[in-house]
């Protein structure tokens, strides 16, 4: 299998500039990507006393929203390589708005699941992937620290939409709160204008003018990532050659070779079973045990807060020279350090003991989500992102889609949520140590590949210099004689 792809965009991104403003737009759009299907728990345990379901059944509300942002992952990603990001995220904002308009005059469980979860659910998934595609065409040395920033759209989101839901509930009940909520979603039609394609025209530099200007830790980790996908751009230009068919430009199955892909995809696939399950049911857990519902929606804000904070930090310490050359293994440690959270959990006792649990989750989940695109672009570049993150969210939707129901389930067989966490956090666990194991043998393969890559280059380099010299020496003796 080929190493990852060297971070070859044809062009030197700005790493600032109108970028900050994309940025801000991505905050938006992926913000409402995430912290929506999670703030609309607040409303779980009234709409399922109003439809008479269970807790599996009201599951599916959210599950069904996720999985659909994750399964138009494909056609987002064509659509942002055919029109680009701007009027897709438009699109997708008008999605949710229409979605969250019609299942207030729902009149069944299935209805919500059609309107909220199919329709609202693409709408997402027209807001979140290009705005993560469009990060990286603006951002290479400063892109994790960008991708940090724009991730902690999601908790400062949330933080904000948790409380107010529980407002609305009380003022409006669940329909009219989703008729406003469905206006408010629309700010992401705002935050796609904002998203103005990169300027490509600008001169690649030389490897000379790179060499001399790079210095400080960041352009030393920026080389130390690029050095990382590979030194064999013969590779890479095979692959963009072989892009120029449709199914290859818009579905690059050759992913599916490539070793660094396969290893995030396996272990994405275990962990997204564990993944989301514990958000949806933290205040259905803290209503459970007695706790009243304005305490309820603020543990996700609590949770939210810590997500927050810790989202930037994340960039910043990926984006320094110690961890960016191995970031993978920073990844593996936050898929673990969630998969201990949850475990931990049924140990809290109390809403002091939930709120505990709520900042140490929120700081694990922040750590995550802060690097879950990160290091998949890392792995195969940035020209090829677009097209792995498509491939990625279709075969997640199926962990994402059947994660809560299934510990909704566990809810209704046990009456307890105790195991329904301890599966969430034997999920994260497998999957980290997965990850630990994995990217130890990917960086070893790495490195002996960029060895062999060198001293093949040496050779070549050898044999040419003895060729010129056995020229000369020919060239010499025709002379003398």
């Amino acid at each position: 299998m080929p190493p990852a792809a060297a971070t070859n965009l044809g062009y030197t991104p700005p790493d600032g500039g109108w970028g900050w403003a994309v940025v801000f737009g991505a905050f938006i759009s992926i913000g409402f990507s995430y912290a929506f299907p999670k703030s609309l728990t607040i409303y779980f345990k009234e709409i399922q006393e109003y439809f008479s379901v269970s807790y599996s059944e009201i599951a599916w509300v959210s599950s069904v929203m996720l999985a659909s942002m994750y399964a138009g992952g494909p056609v987002s990603s064509i659509l942002v390589n055919r029109y680009g990001s701007r009027p897709v995220v438009i699109v997708g904002g008008v999605l949710v708005c229409t979605g969250m308009a019609l299942a207030s005059f729902g009149t069944n469980i299935i209805h919500l699941y059609l309107c909220v979860g199919v329709i609202g659910g693409f709408g997402l998934a027209f807001n979140l992937q290009p705005s993560l595609t469009i990060i990286g065409t603006y951002f290479q040395v400063k892109r994790p620290m960008a991708n940090g920033l724009a991730m902690t759209g999601s908790p400062v989101i949330l933080s904000t939409l948790a409380p107010l839901n529980q407002f609305l509930f009380d003022s409006f009940g669940w329909r009219g709160s989703f008729l406003i909520l469905g206006s408010i979603v629309l700010n992401c039609c705002v935050a796609g204008a904002l998203m103005r394609p990169v300027n490509k025209s600008i001169p690649r530099k030389t490897i000379d003018e790179s060499s001399k200007r790079e210095s400080g830790a960041e352009e030393h980790a920026a080389a130390e990532d690029t050095t990382t996908h590979s030194d064999n751009l013969q590779t890479e230009d095979q692959s963009e050659s072989k892009g120029h068919s449709f199914v290859q430009k818009f579905i690059d199955l050759s992913l599916f070779k490539h070793r660094g892909f396969l290893i995030y995809l396996i272990g994405n696939v275990v962990l997204f079973f564990g993944f989301f399950a514990p958000v949806v049911f933290m205040a259905p857990y803290a209503k459970h045990q007695g706790i009243d519902e304005y305490s309820a929606a603020f543990l996700l804000s609590i949770f939210a807060l810590a997500d927050m904070f810790i989202r930037p930090t994340t960039g910043l310490v990926g984006n320094t020279k110690w961890i960016r050359p191995r970031i993978q293994y920073f990844f593996s440690f936050a898929v673990s350090y969630n998969g201990v959270c949850h475990l931990m959990c049924p140990l809290a006792s109390g809403y002091t003991g939930l709120v505990v649990y709520a900042v140490f989750f929120g700081l694990a989940f922040g750590m995550l989500s802060a690097l879950l695109f990160e290091v998949l672009m890392d792995l195969v570049g940035a020209p090829r992102f677009s097209t792995a993150v498509g491939l990625v969210t279709i075969i997640e939707c199926g962990p994402v889609l059947l994660g809560p129901p299934m510990a909704g389930a566990l809810v209704d067989y046990f009456g307890d949520y105790k195991y329904m966490y301890y599966a969430c956090g034997v999920f994260m666990l497998v999957s980290g140590i997965f990850f630990f194991i994995m990217h130890y043998y990917n960086y070893k393969k790495l490195d002996e590949e960029r060895g062999k890559s060198k001293a093949m280059e040496t050779r070549n380099s050898d044999e040419a210099v003895q060729l010129k010299m056995n020229q000369a020496d020919r060239t010499m003796n025709e002379t003398d004689e």
